[in-house]
């Protein structure tokens, strides 16, 4: 179990990854977003509340990072497909695979409040109220949020069945 903060924050660095593919939809600007944050979190982690949870805290470092970095650009990078969807083609089956992939396409087709509050709270699994935190929004918004992602999730992928 790691006990020291820079410990801590190498475990954490998966799960930053993965939420920084969601905000960024793109591996490339996940890993730079990745690398800002623990950056940041390293150089100020004398602003970190005591009691405050790390993941919650670097959740929310990675996401006003990626608005700082949508705000310089100016406008947004279309990805239509991730580049890295075929990475595990021969490790799992072909349907599990087939699975991940409508998955991530119906992910990137949520809008953007919808996708992050998904990825937050049923990928992540932060709490509710962690992650309310991290958006900056009230517990309601947040499961209003995370309510309409499931269902426009569950719509895209019953349509993309039905026509298979």
């Amino acid at each position: 179990m790691p006990h020291t903060f820079h410990e801590e924050l190498v475990a954490l660095l998966p799960r930053l990854r993965r939420f920084a593919r969601n905000l960024t939809r793109s591996p490339h600007d996940a890993d730079d977003l990745v690398q800002i944050a623990v950056e940041r979190a390293i150089t100020r982690a004398d602003q970190r509340q005591p009691d405050q949870r790390l993941d919650g805290w670097m959740f929310k470092i990675v996401r006003n990072a990626w608005i700082d970095e949508m705000r310089s650009r100016g406008r947004r990078d279309k990805i239509f497909v991730d580049s890295e969807a075929g990475e595990h083609v021969g490790i799992e089956t072909i349907e599990r695979q087939t699975t991940l992939m409508s998955v991530q396409a119906a992910m990137l087709r949520l809008p953007d409040d919808q996708r992050i509050a998904v990825s937050l709270v049923l990928i992540e699994g932060l709490p509710y109220k962690e992650a309310a935190a991290v958006l900056e929004v009230p517990i309601g918004t947040l499961t209003s949020r995370l309510a309409r992602g499931r269902e426009t999730l569950q719509a895209l992928l019953s349509d993309e069945g039905d026509t298979a």
